[in-house]
């Protein structure tokens, strides 16, 4: 054991000597790792104690699963689950064609010029703040001035709708918004992979005659496929997380809509700003971790089954 150590040390000191400018490359981001991802892990215990804050977060009395009742025990429980876990699995699954159709239609244009510049116009709205293009859906949308009710509507002899008293709209509205704020983003990830494919391949695919449509369904799509498989992944893993701007912000926070833009984070939210508890917050966060955790290991498992070369790990 004692000379397994001590291989192990001199062969970490032998690669540190030897590749010393790269670890010193990596040393901030390792410590921005360990800052803001593991320090912080210490105070999953909240999630388990009663914090008062004249006793600090140690002292506090523990509580066991109470603060977790919170979640499970509440009749929105369901309704914010369902919303969450549906809305993220259509943003995923939205998201990801409209990336890759997006990216495939860039790299297909011979202007660059122009390709640049369509581009940088489906980038920008991943910039704006929900709380902007909550006040632009508004422009569109209000009830007296919006501009769907004012012009569009009478135009097509339909009477005006109050947007925002209105459920069934709502999904179709925050799956829209979500992939306009965030498919020119995506589709940067995915034309970068088209930009490193061989060329080779689709001057071999000429050469046999292949057309624009069968280059791109068996040399782009199966090339980009395990890019898919870590988007797809990483998006899962975070499927208990809601967007708060987006759920919260857009329907300007209107309460005839909570049936369909209720989700984990705008109910702690809301909830917490009645109650100020901490430890309910720990615990609906300790379970939406948890949860996500648990998701990337199955996925991953699933895609390990199907294809061990497409696995995350």
């Amino acid at each position: 054991m004692a000379n397994g150590q001590r291989t192990y040390r001199s062969g970490f000191l032998r690669e540190l000597n030897k590749n010393f400018p790269l670890f010193l490359m990596a040393l901030p981001g390792v410590v921005l790792l360990i800052a803001f991802s593991y320090l912080p892990l210490f105070g999953l215990i909240i999630a388990f104690k009663d914090v008062h804050y004249d006793l600090g977060i140690l002292k506090s009395p523990w509580v066991g699963f109470k603060n977790f009742e919170f979640l499970f025990k509440t009749p929105d429980a369901f309704i914010i689950t369902r919303n969450t876990l549906l809305y993220n699995f259509a943003f995923i699954v939205f998201g990801n064609l409209a990336a890759i159709a997006t990216a495939i239609a860039l790299s297909e244009m011979r202007a660059r010029f122009m390709a640049k510049f369509y581009q940088s116009v489906m980038f920008l709205p991943y910039f704006l703040s929900w709380v902007v293009v909550a006040y632009m859906a508004f422009a569109f949308l209000s009830i007296d001035l919006g501009i769907l009710n004012t012009m569009i509507l009478p135009k097509l002899g339909l009477q005006p709708i109050a947007w925002y008293f209105e459920t069934k709209p709502w999904p179709v509205i925050l799956i829209l918004a979500n992939l306009w704020k965030y498919t020119g983003y995506n589709a940067v990830i995915y034309l970068a992979a088209i930009t490193g494919i061989d060329p080779e391949y689709y001057e071999a695919a000429l050469i046999d005659g292949a057309s624009k449509w069968q280059q791109i369904r068996h040399i782009t799509i199966p090339l980009l496929s395990p890019l898919v498989v870590v988007l797809v992944l990483l998006g899962i893993g975070r499927i208990f997380y809601a967007d708060f701007g987006l759920f919260y912000q857009l329907p300007m926070n209107s309460g005839a809509l909570f049936d369909v833009t209720n989700v984990i984070d705008t109910y702690v939210y809301r909830t917490l700003m009645g109650m100020n508890d901490i430890g309910m917050a720990s615990a609906a966060s300790f379970y939406q971790s948890i949860m996500g955790f648990i998701l990337v290991l199955t996925s991953n498992l699933i895609v390990r089954r199907l294809d061990p070369e497409k696995a995350l790990f």
